[in-house]
């Protein structure tokens, strides 16, 4: 067997290990260990450990070593924090900017409320579960330690599911919500809906108490599956964008009220159904843009139906192609934007020649954020404090709030 030494962790939580001048990467490693294994096409598939990192643990879930749902799970919290915090630095790095990186705010295990999870039919049954580290096998999952108690309760539910609707030719993707009033499913890849399918699906969603099951885009409703959004509460469309975990959301949410103060009027770019603009407009008014129109209406219907919110206009705008103007922008005193992964090149232009005092920019990838940032630096802007926000616990994803300033 070969001998490598782990050098450091790829973006995507794989150790890159050396020998001499060759690289590969390492999956389950970490930076420091000397590890053994042959090399395929720049990747060791299965690498042993020789010399163990003082920060690597048991990992505590049984389907780890081959479900991909995970890849930091055999190392120590402060190592997962402080690398995901450098993660963020090396990004800003590379755009010639530093920051400080006051806090990184981990949710906990058990806390992701909304899941995305493949199934499959099979001649046994169903699978249900995560794909295999680089593959496209479903791993069918017993157990998790990432989602919450209601979604794993609920595996053997959406596995009879899948056996209903499923095609062993095709792979479904199940979005699952858990909501107050049960779980909110949406489905894609199914079979064609049919008198007889609609029949099955209902009586499986009625016993299992979801609160609605939707079928490539048709809609079976038992109760409108709400989520508060401070004082409001919202039912996203089907399958619809939501912080993954309460946790991480009321991290940002805290971060954003602090970075925006007592501005009386706000622009929420890219704002989804309403998680920023709806607290926001607890003490302003909020100008709430968004690309697609059924979040939009969705938030809106949430503001109507709650008491006491200060004035919330929406507007569809795909901001990537119309970003909002400098012009525009003046009537505002503060700006919240959480932009898609590959952030927001064209309003960060217009944002970096405006004159708003205060953003705050939340970010799902550090790259493009970096990127981003260098812009609104460039523009005049103070890049200030950044957290960390790790609502995928043990992936390598990466969120961020930062805060800019005139």
């Amino acid at each position: 067997m070969t001998h490598w030494t782990v050098e450091r962790l790829g973006r995507r939580g794989d150790g890159v290990a050396l020998r001499g001048d060759e690289r590969a990467l390492a999956p389950l490693t970490l930076p420091g260990e000397q590890i053994e294994g042959e090399a395929k096409a720049g990747r060791i598939a299965r690498p042993r450990i020789v010399t163990p990192s003082a920060d690597r643990v048991k990992a505590p879930c049984p389907h780890y070593k081959v479900c991909g749902g995970c890849s930091l799970m055999h190392a120590s919290d402060g190592f997962v924090a402080g690398w995901k915090a450098q993660v963020v630095r090396n990004a800003l790095a590379a755009q010639g900017i530093t920051a400080e990186i006051a806090a990184v705010h981990t949710s906990p295990p058990r806390s992701r409320r909304r899941a995305v999870l493949s199934g499959r039919r099979t001649k046994a049954g169903a699978l249900i579960g995560f794909h295999q580290r680089a593959s496209d096998v479903i791993v069918d999952v017993a157990e998790c330690l990432v989602v919450r108690p209601a979604i794993l309760a609920a595996l053997p539910d959406l596995r009879r599911m899948v056996s209903l609707g499923g095609s062993r030719a095709g792979e479904l993707s199940l979005v699952v919500t858990e909501t107050a009033a049960g779980l909110d499913v949406a489905v894609t890849g199914g079979k064609p809906m049919t008198p007889g399918l609609l029949s099955d699906l209902a009586a499986l969603m009625n016993a299992a108490a979801w609160a609605r099951l939707d079928w490539n885009g048709e809609a079976i409703v038992a109760r409108p599956p709400a989520i508060p959004f401070g004082r409001a509460q919202v039912v996203p469309p089907p399958g619809g964008f939501l912080q993954a975990t309460a946790e991480g959301e009321a991290a940002l949410l805290t971060a954003a009220r602090r970075i925006v103060g007592p501005a009386p009027r706000i622009a929420d770019l890219f704002a989804g159904a309403g998680t920023f603009t709806l607290p926001l407009a607890e003490t302003a008014d909020v100008h709430a843009v968004e690309g697609l129109a059924a979040p939009l209406a969705a938030l809106d219907a949430g503001w109507r139906a709650a008491p006491g919110l200060r004035r919330v206009t929406t507007e569809v705008r795909d901001l990537a192609r119309r970003p909002l103007l400098p012009d525009e922008l003046a009537r505002f005193d503060a700006v919240v934007i959480d932009p898609p992964r590959a952030g927001a090149a064209a309003q960060a232009a217009a944002l970096a020649q405006s004159r708003v005092p205060a953003v705050a920019w939340i970010s799902c990838d550090p790259v493009s954020f970096a990127r981003d940032a260098r812009t609104m630096v460039e523009g005049g802007y103070s890049l200030g404090r950044i957290e960390v926000v790790d609502q995928f616990r043990w992936s390598p994803h990466v969120e961020l709030i930062a805060t800019f300033t005139q």
